[in-house]
């Protein structure tokens, strides 16, 4: 039994993951199929008693899933990993811990927040998820990181569905200023905690290849970039709802004009 628990919340040596693969699209699935579930029980879920437990569940899914790869980190030294360079001062950390008090709060404000994070951070990580590279389907840090990247998705899309709750473009702000904050407390952390720390990417590209490998090391120019390349995200992210919000004024306007037409 020791062997196995090693085994499971353990680190392999080898390659175990690659992107593009069963191992790699069936999260994905899975997540697609928890939307289209929420969005086919909306309704009911919306007038349901269990939605508040639903939030509640979710949100405890969220806490956990995040704190439980610390207590990894903490309980297992032989992973080589220190525990302060590992500290929720990123955006999916943030993501989760956001998303868990929108969920439990029904919190507009944090809902706009954690709907341009997902859409614009936490995306990335999904589509390209290099970081598991070591840790297959047979490793505990597999389901942990999936869970912890999917739960955002589930919890944005469950909002808008059951409790109609959407962006605006003020959103995008709140959304800009929060990711700023964070920014500034990453860029100390990583002065203070030293050359390991590396929160947000801001102070080197990481060792694994990633689609941030195209960023230049001068860290001026690498800032530059990334927030260019966020405001446009930002941008694509509220592209949606403004495509439907023309639609919908289209759409009162055809029938307005409709009835004046049969008034006549």
């Amino acid at each position: 039994m020791k062997d196995f628990f090693t085994y499971f919340f353990g680190q392999g040596t080898e390659k175990e993951f690659a992107c593009f693969t069963l191992a790699h699209f069936l999260p994905v699935l899975f997540l697609v199929c928890v939307i289209f579930l929420i969005y086919r029980s909306r309704e009911r879920l919306r007038d349901s008693k269990y939605d508040k437990a639903i939030r509640y569940t979710l949100a405890f899914i969220m806490i956990v899933t995040d704190m439980s790869y610390y207590w990894r980190l903490v309980a297992m030294p032989s992973l080589g990993a220190n525990p302060i360079e590992h500290l929720p001062i990123t955006v999916c950390g943030w993501v989760i811990i956001f998303g868990s008090y929108m969920l439990v709060g029904k919190s507009q404000t944090l809902f706009d927040i954690v709907y341009f994070w997902v859409f614009t951070g936490t995306i990335f990580a999904v589509i390209t998820p290099i970081v598991i590279t070591y840790t297959g389907p047979t490793r505990f840090r597999y389901y942990q990181f999936w869970l912890e990247h999917i739960m955002g998705y589930i919890a944005i899309f469950y909002m808008i569905f059951v409790h109609k709750m959407r962006p605006k473009l003020k959103s995008a702000m709140k959304a800009y200023i929060a990711l700023a904050a964070l920014a500034v407390i990453a860029y100390f952390s990583n002065q203070m905690l030293g050359p390991g720390a590396n929160y947000l990417f801001m102070a080197r590209p990481e060792k694994t290849p990633s689609i941030l490998d195209v960023l230049p090391s001068n860290y001026a120019l690498r800032l530059f970039i990334m927030v260019v390349a966020i405001t446009i995200l930002f941008s694509l992210a509220y592209l949606p709802w403004i495509l439907m919000d023309r639609r919908k004024k289209k759409m009162a306007s055809q029938n307005e004009k409709e009835e004046q037409e049969i008034s006549a």
